[in-house]
């Protein structure tokens, strides 16, 4: 795996780990219960996470088999990356789940059921940035719900992003009573 992609999902790594260990020994009752109507709990949170990166992962396995024949990232992806990065980290702004995403959620309510998902998407994903050579590293190998394709950098920093946007909502689940 090349040091960029090695330093991005060790980034990738630690902040997974900060939220189990902000959630270790929660009973499957605390996971599941919702602040109020319509709004997640800490599972329904963590699972639209796991499949969003589960299903990003399935996508990118399906390109990389045939990375030689895609397009080279540039700027209007880095262009994009700004914008996407801009959006997750303004506060209070929401977005809707993608209805593809929404409709493949697994619900995880128990904490060890959480980690394994979790650990098994992690495990392939470093399974699959290990059959990616350096030179094809700007191959646009991810395609975002609504900024489009990206190469496999963006699609880490956009996952690092993505959970930075739901960290607020997690940290004050995990406060709640």
């Amino acid at each position: 795996m090349s040091p960029h992609l090695q330093s991005l999902i060790d980034q990738l790594e630690s902040q997974r780990e900060g939220i189990l260990e902000d959630i270790k020994g929660f009973t499957t009752e605390k996971l599941t219960r919702t602040p109020a109507p319509g709004k997640w709990s800490i599972a329904e949170v963590l699972s639209h996470i796991i499949t969003a990166e589960r299903m990003s992962l399935l996508y990118m396995q399906k390109k990389v088999r045939g990375i030689s024949e895609t397009k080279d990232s540039g700027l209007i992806e880095e262009a994009k990356m700004v914008v996407l990065k801009i959006s997750q980290r303004l506060p209070g702004l929401k977005f809707k789940a993608p209805k593809r995403v929404v409709e493949n959620t697994a619900q995880y309510a128990e904490l060890s059921t959480i980690i394994a998902a979790w650990t098994q998407v992690r495990q392939e994903l470093r399974l699959l940035l290990d059959q990616i050579p350096d030179s094809l590293l700007r191959r646009l190998v991810y395609k975002h719900p609504f900024a489009g394709y990206l190469n496999v950098k963006q699609a880490l920093q956009f996952f690092y992003e993505h959970i930075y946007h739901h960290t607020p909502q997690l940290k004050k689940l995990t406060k709640s009573k």
